[in-house]
Formats: C-alpha cells, structure tokens, sequence
C-alpha cells in the first residue's frame, strides 16, 4: 500500500483474444505442468513483441537503436502528462494530436518539462475492437494517433522520452508509412507504450509511470506492465 497515491493499472489483459496487428497471431498458451499431474502449474507461452499492451523500443524502427535490454531504468519511470483529444476522436477515427491540442494542454497544466512521458488520451480502449475498417480494397486501419508536427513539438522542443496511447499504434492508423515511429521518435531514442486502457483514470498532469517491461536481450518490443502513480493531494489528481 502505497500511502497517499493510488496505482492506476495501464495494462490490457493478455489472452488469445487480444485484438492485434491485422496478421500478427494472438497470444497462445500450452500447458506443461498440471496440479493434478506434476505438483504445480506452468504454461509455455507464444507470442509476438508487440502484443497487447507493449513497449516499442527504439530499435523497432531505427537499426542500431537500443533494444529492450538497453533502454536505461532511469527512463522507465518517469512524470506523464495526459492529453485528452477523445471527444474529437469519439466523432473522427483519423483525429491526431495537433500542435494546437499540445498548447491548449500546457496553457492548462504549464509547460511540460524534459524527461517527461505524453499519454494520449483517445477512449479508443472502451471500444469493442482496437481498430475501424474504412471498408476499402486494402482493409485500410482508422483510429487516432499524434500527428506528425505535434511529435516533432514534444520530442524536439519539449525532449519527451516517451509517448503513450490508448490504440493499436502512435502513428494513426492510415499512416501506413509511420512517420512518428520512422521518423521523429524511434530515432530520437523515444520509446513507445501502445495499446494502454483505462487512461481516464489518469489526471493531465502530477502523475508518473512506472514501465514494467522485461529486459529481454535483443527485443524490439514487447509487452509491459504499465502502472500510473496518482498523488491524491494533486490538485488535479483523483
């Protein structure tokens, strides 16, 4: 018990019905001890780097980047800022962060300091699926993401170490060419956390996360933990 914070859990449960990457097989389980059997249980686990709720290391785009393992702790547990575009995205699946939301936020909640993480708050987490189809020959995606120009703001003027978001990706999903992940981020040695739940819980501005995220040599990515810390005598904490 953590006295005078409250831990908000960031993490989508992991199953064989998690909503991945079109192509990209769901988490499978086998079982290889059994109570009855063995005296204990265990499973062998499948899955894929980015399944679920993960981190996207820098290497995942950027060849020579750190990998998982080489991502230093310090940045691991950082402040985070919550900006909440899901009233637009709740009417506009292709809404992005703009440089616009970005200012509005720090008019509110003053200006966001380096080493910070940026959370984007879309809702897309209540949906059913993760992702909208637009119903063209491609089966092209749709859901929110941070537009390129506000990236750039918060990872070049800002230095933001990490960024955040409720949907399948940081990009929005028709950007098929990813120009936050190729070309502003990952390059930069910003990670990624996508596919987080429940950031409602979460105030704008006081809080830090902490990214449990196993430190497998060589990954790109792969799934974490991702816990919020509210102070309850923030102002505008919970």
């Amino acid at each position: 018990m953590l006295t005078g914070l409250t831990v908000v859990d960031l993490t989508a449960e992991l199953s064989p019905d998690t909503v991945m990457w079109p192509g990209e097989a769901p988490p499978r389980a086998v079982v290889t001890d059994r109570h009855e059997r063995d005296g204990s249980f265990s499973r062998e686990i499948t899955l894929g780097e980015h399944s679920g709720t993960h981190f996207d290391a820098p290497v995942h785009f950027t060849p020579g980047a750190p990998t998982v393992a080489e991502v230093a702790p310090d940045r691991l547990v950082l402040p985070v800022r919550v900006i909440d575009i899901s009233a637009r995205a709740a009417r506009d699946p292709d809404a992005e962060l703009t440089v616009a939301d970005v200012e509005a936020h720090e008019r509110d909640c003053g200006p966001i300091a380096a080493g910070a993480a940026v959370f984007l708050r879309t809702d897309w987490d209540l949906r059913a699926g993760a992702v909208e189809d637009d119903g063209g020959p491609a089966g092209d995606l749709r859901f929110p993401g941070f537009g390129p120009a506000a990236a750039r703001l918060l990872v070049g003027d800002r230095g933001v170490l990490g960024l955040g978001i409720d949907t399948l990706g940081i990009d929005p999903g028709r950007a098929t060419d990813f120009p936050v992940h190729r070309d502003v981020s990952l390059p930069r040695g910003v990670w990624h956390l996508e596919n987080l739940v429940g950031l409602a819980a979460v105030p704008p501005v006081g809080a830090w996360v902490f990214v449990g995220v196993p430190k497998v040599a060589g990954a790109s990515g792969f799934p974490a933990r991702v816990l919020a810390l509210v102070p309850h005598a923030h102002p505008l904490g919970r």
